[in-house]
């Protein structure tokens, strides 16, 4: 068993499953704040209920996102104690800043927004809310800094064979951790436009189903009411429909954000990592054509088994350089290069083991960049088209009665964190084979290969038991995040307001409320 295979396996479940939170959590919270905001301004019953019914979502999500992020940087001295000397010296500002500073202060301001319901003044209550989502951003800003410097190193000196900063300045802005901070705040943004739109149209359609709210013959809605069951009045209608137009046109500006902040990151990468680029468009020869469907077994990294069937004449030397005739470098190409400035093999440190001088294959799986690339963007574009035709669909007020619409709406909801998913694998895995890749224009010297990373005191065995047991644990914690999303999701605004089954009159916050019932 090698242990750098179990290692990388399990730092890559942990950190997948705990990244699904992390863009719903920053997402979802933007929109809870919008509602927020509009009862504020409004006084509308409508907006309370959707800030409170966002806002249990929110909080499952929240605390599950808390729990299972804790592991990452744990796993940085169990698993990967040779990368954590390395990066110590760099990384420690801003960990600390995102644990101390940005983390402290999205916490604190959220507990204070969940016990503050009746303590509070509408202003200040809201915003100890905007303290929180302005803590999530700031939180995933640091958090990127440090993944954008694996990326690209800049402001350190090398010392003593281990980089030390010298100028945080530079490690702060740095131009891969500006652009990847904003890509992934509109991929953030995508995936809790989707949140809504697809929990919405399910309670529109169920309103439908149920004969609550009925159709004109122009197709328009007439909007119903149903006496007997707490919350399903005409309040209720508008919950849902502010909800779904609300998530439709957040999912448009988000997918044009995440389509102008790709474009910019992708040619950073093409400077930056021109083999990831090359691996992630199977361009084995310098060309400037982009290639949309490959075939041949690219899971085997040969590039004799690669055959381009159909290609965008000039997009990639686009995508790379703004013009269509450049060519880009292919990975036969670059492979020399990469040979020439870092070596062949592996050093013969006594740590490495068996590794010890094994040779450097600087090609990343294609099958990973290549197919991660395409799923990225095609979900990303699945998602904007379902935005699209809910409002069209939506135009008269209400949802189609169609059953497979709704489905299709709901699965909806995975589109973005698919495409999230599928581009956090990319960025991360065509790095390999390095865990912290050379920046070409940087200090000589300031890199680290994955094989090297990891903790020579760990053996194989005792790395895949830390595999099996959180992957586990991570399932079961899935388990129980979902059914809690359904279970509330499906109970709608009175599964938040438990208040609504006791009175007919308009929901208010009292000093005796039970706010326990409302966090979980």
């Amino acid at each position: 068993m090698d242990p750098v295979m179990i290692g990388r396996w399990q730092f890559g479940i942990t950190t997948v499953y705990h990244f699904w939170m992390v863009p719903l959590t920053i997402g979802l919270g933007l929109l809870v704040l919008v509602f927020q905001t509009l009862w504020m301004r409004t006084g509308k019953e409508r907006y309370l209920r959707g800030t409170k019914f966002w806002g249990k979502l929110y909080l499952i999500n929240f605390i599950m996102g808390v729990a299972t992020g804790i592991v990452q940087e744990f796993q940085f001295g169990m698993a990967w104690s040779e990368y954590s000397r390395f990066v110590g010296d760099v990384f420690g500002a801003p960990l600390a800043m995102e644990a101390l500073l940005a983390f402290f202060l999205e916490s604190t301001f959220l507990g204070l927004w969940i016990f503050g319901w009746d303590r509070l003044s509408k202003r200040l209550h809201l915003a100890v809310l905007y303290g929180a989502v302005i803590g999530s951003w700031v939180s995933a800003y640091f958090i990127i800094v440090a993944n954008s410097w694996m990326q690209h190193p800049v402001g350190v000196e090398l010392i003593d064979g281990r980089p030390r900063m010298v100028d945080a300045w530079a490690v702060f802005t740095n131009e891969t951790a500006l652009a990847a901070f904003s890509h992934a705040i509109f991929g953030s943004v995508a995936v809790g436009a989707a949140f809504l739109l697809g929990i919405a149209w399910y309670h529109l359609w169920r309103r439908r189903v149920d004969g609550i709210d009925t159709v004109d013959a122009t197709g328009r809605v007439v909007v119903g009411e149903a006496p007997d069951v707490p919350g399903r009045d005409k309040e209720d209608y508008h919950v849902w429909w502010r909800s779904l137009r609300l998530g439709a046109w957040v999912g448009l500006v988000a997918f044009a954000g995440v389509a102008v902040t790709g474009d910019i990151q992708a040619k950073i990468m093409f400077e930056q990592q021109p083999m990831k680029m090359a691996s992630a468009e199977a361009a084995c020869e310098d060309t400037t054509d982009f290639s949309v469907l490959s075939i041949g077994d690219i899971s085997s990294n040969d590039c004799d088994d690669v055959f381009h069937l159909l290609e965008v004449p000039g997009l990639l030397s686009y995508l790379a350089n703004g013009d269509l005739h450049t060519e880009v470098e292919g990975v036969s190409t670059l492979i020399p290069q990469y040979q020439e400035a870092y070596g062949t093999h592996l050093p013969g440190a006594e740590y490495l083991g068996d590794r010890a001088g094994a040779e450097i294959d600087y090609q990343p799986l294609m099958i990973v960049t290549y197919w991660g690339f395409r799923i990225m963007i095609t979900f990303g574009i699945l998602a904007a088209l379902g935005a699209a035709y809910a409002l069209w669909a939506t135009r008269k007020g209400t949802v189609p009665a169609s059953k497979r619409l709704t489905r299709l709406a709901l699965w909806g909801i995975a589109a973005p964190f698919i495409a999230n998913s599928a581009g956090w694998i990319f960025t991360e895995m065509g790095r390999q084979p390095f865990v912290v890749a050379p920046n070409p224009t940087g200090v000589d010297g300031v890199f680290l290969f994955t094989q090297a990373a990891i903790s020579p005191g760990v053996s194989a065995g005792e790395m895949l038991f830390s595999l099996i047991a959180l992957t586990s644990v991570y399932g079961a914690l899935m388990v129980v995040e979902l059914k809690l999303l359904m279970k509330y999701s499906r109970g709608g605004v009175a599964a938040a307001m438990p208040e609504l089954a006791e009175t007919r009159k308009k929901p208010e916050v009292h000093s005796d409320d039970d706010v326990l019932s409302f966090a979980y």
